[in-house]
């Protein structure tokens, strides 16, 4: 294990490195399993239970069993769902209940990467305060030395029970009485935790599911496919003359859409279909949508030429969710696909997407071409700049002054965001405005004049 340090490792999205590196080499894996549920069995004052998921990651398999090994030595009893989508963990932590769900997945990173999400049992991501307490365990050395605890008897469910589980509710809470017998669906599934669930819940629903990328070996999660790479699904849309295209990322907590012509139908398009639809039935409540400061200006000013007001949270569906709890609306997301129906589930889920873009487009008759009219999107551009260190952008003067002078020249008919990933060493430029070269040149001025001054290896 790495000497000890109080250094922050849960960023927006759980803990996110490569595998076998700290804080996910396995010895410090077995400590996060043993803090969470000592942490846990103090709360509830009793033996804990946690479920969890993984994706199709090679290093997946070592670090739940690691995690496992320190839950149940701290007192926990684990139940194993598999191979299964984040959602999936999120719906079972909820539905069994667990006191916690465990999430083992780098999400859209490459195989090499991995990552631990923790659920509450309300399907919400763990608290800002337990996450803490781990990180203080492991600065400090605590539960330096784990043993195996001897197997306490406890009825277990198999991993393929609760996958069927939560089958059971997409197909029948979920879908309801949706029918996509007429439906040719191209599924690409990214080679990742989608692989077996997505095919059989579009082939139950009735659709011709075509699955692509449903092969996972533990290395080519994401590998030119999914929701990070949709070439391939616009291709196979377009030789099956299918109807529709769905790409899922790694652990299918989003996605993305290709229409009948293999055009690409990203969140924010998404959004706005959803969105019509639900406020034409009365169901789009405070006639308000949430999605980040990432999200396109055309599809605010589309929104707003129906009446409805979109309501920007920093990047992240955690940040999302939160607003959507804060002002009781119904529907959020993101650009990247993460879409979140509070009604239905906390957590944002790319099958549950799914199943509701289907159902419009089943519901009103219309190709997905024809329902996303309306949303002109605003030519953007983003950037990614390679970094040694992530100074606050206001104590870089030459940035600044960059940034003002790009502002002043959008005015009031473009934006700029500039941003570090919360999981990567990248400053990330984005500008929108109404004349692409101008937005691209403009952006790449920024990001060299970042480079020079903060630019690192890569």
């Amino acid at each position: 294990m790495k000497p000890k340090t109080n250094k922050k490792l849960f960023g927006t999205d759980g803990i996110r490195a490569r595998a076998g590196e700290f804080p996910l080499d396995l010895a410090t894996v077995r400590v996060i399993g043993a803090s969470l549920a000592e942490h846990l069995r103090e709360q509830t004052g009793r033996r804990p239970l946690i479920i969890i998921g993984r994706d199709t990651r090679e290093s997946g398999s070592s670090i739940e069993e690691a995690l496992t090994m320190g839950a149940r030595s701290a007192g926990a009893a684990v139940q194993s769902a598999g191979v299964i989508t984040t959602p999936g963990v999120a719906f079972l932590a909820r539905s069994l209940p667990a006191d916690a769900g465990v999430v083992i997945s780098a999400s859209h990173n490459p195989y090499h990467d991995n990552g631990i999400k923790i659920f509450a049992p309300s399907g919400r991501k763990l608290d800002d305060a337990t996450e803490r307490r781990i990180e203080a365990d492991i600065a400090e050395g605590r539960f330096a030395t784990i043993n195996e605890p001897k197997a306490e008897p406890r009825e277990q469910l198999t991993a393929g029970s609760l996958r069927e589980k939560y089958l059971d509710y997409l197909r029948q809470e979920v879908a309801g009485e949706l029918t996509l017998d007429n439906l040719k669906i191209v599924v690409d599934c990214a080679n990742g935790a989608a692989s077996e669930l997505a095919p059989r819940l579009f082939n139950e629903l009735g659709a011709h599911v075509i699955a692509i990328n449903d092969q996972p070996d533990g290395r080519n999660i994401n590998l030119g496919c999914g929701s990070l790479h949709f070439e391939g699904l616009q291709q196979r849309v377009a030789a099956k003359r299918a109807d529709l295209g769905i790409a899922f990322d790694g652990d299918a907590d989003r996605a993305l859409f290709v229409d009948e012509a293999a055009n690409l139908v990203d969140g924010d398009a998404t959004m706005w279909v959803l969105a019509n639809n639900m406020h034409s039935r009365g169901e789009l409540a405070q006639n308000v949508v949430v999605s980040t400061v990432m999200t396109n200006l055309g599809l605010e000013v589309a929104l707003h030429a129906r009446g409805i007001r979109l309501v920007r949270t920093d990047v992240g569906d955690k940040y999302v969710l939160e607003e959507l709890l804060r002002s009781a609306t119904a529907l959020g997301g993101e650009q990247s696909g993460h879409i979140i129906f509070p009604r239905i589930s906390l957590a944002g889920d790319g099958m549950i997407t799914a199943i509701n873009l289907v159902r419009v487009m089943t519901e009103k008759g219309d190709p997905l071409s024809r329902l996303v009219q309306g949303f002109s999107r605003f030519p953007q551009v983003l950037l990614n700049v390679q970094v040694r260190e992530k100074i606050p952008f206001n104590e870089l003067p030459t940035v600044q002054k960059e940034a003002h002078r790009i502002e002043a020249e959008l005015g009031d008919r473009g934006r700029l965001l500039l941003r570090y990933s919360g999981t990567e060493p990248l400053a990330r430029v984005m500008i929108e405005g109404e004349d692409e070269q101008q937005v691209r040149k403009s952006a790449e001025k920024l990001a060299m004049v970042i480079k020079a001054e903060i630019g690192g290896d890569g």
